[in-house]
């Protein structure tokens, strides 16, 4: 008889330590999935990224803008060839600043190599005159467009953007910026 009692209480011990595994498994699968939901309807966001840009949220919709290029051609979104734009809308007669911040963004499109036929600078209103930088596309002004960016530019402080191949506004770089790290945000972004 003291047989049988120990039989039952080492298959009582078998029973509940498989049952203890079981359980152990079943929540090693549903805990990543019930701390995903509770940081998505928490609405929680990582302090730090990788990138350096500021994300804009909500994106900004550019594609409704009627654009039109310097030579007053109309400038149309073309998400199909998958191009990026960098975008600058700087105040009128900005000079110097302007003058090095296009030798900056044309530097930063070399240093894309292959990828920088992938990139587009799309400047606001009378852009500089930059030797070889093909990648610059001079825009007629548009209040329209500057009343949809999130900064205004100061003759010091210009602001750069980057708009996705769809035409949304997705970054921002504060004025006074490392063109380095705008350079690493494409690499990224060009991946």
């Amino acid at each position: 008889m003291n047989t049988s009692r120990n039989g039952n209480w080492i298959d009582r011990r078998s029973r509940n330590r498989s049952r203890a595994v079981l359980l152990l498994i079943v929540a090693m699968f549903i805990a990543p999935f019930a701390m995903a939901l509770v940081l998505y309807y928490t609405d929680w966001q990582p302090t730090h990224t990788k990138n350096y840009g500021e994300m804009l949220k909500p994106p900004r919709d550019l594609r409704g803008l009627e654009l039109r290029r310097a030579d007053g051609s109309a400038f149309v979104w073309n998400h199909e060839d998958h191009t990026w734009r960098v975008l600058i809308a700087p105040p009128e007669n900005c000079a110097d600043s302007c003058m090095r911040l296009a030798d900056a963004l044309r530097r930063i499109w070399i240093g894309l190599g292959k990828d920088a036929d992938r990139v587009q600078v799309l400047w606001v209103g009378a852009a500089p005159q930059i030797e070889n930088f093909s990648a610059m596309v001079a825009l007629g002004d548009s209040p329209a467009l500057r009343a949809r960016l999130p900064d205004r530019a100061g003759s010091n402080a210009i602001p750069v953007y980057i708009v996705d191949p769809s035409g949304y506004l997705v970054l921002r770089y504060p004025a006074a910026f490392d063109p380095s790290k705008l350079r690493k945000d494409l690499v990224q972004l060009l991946k």
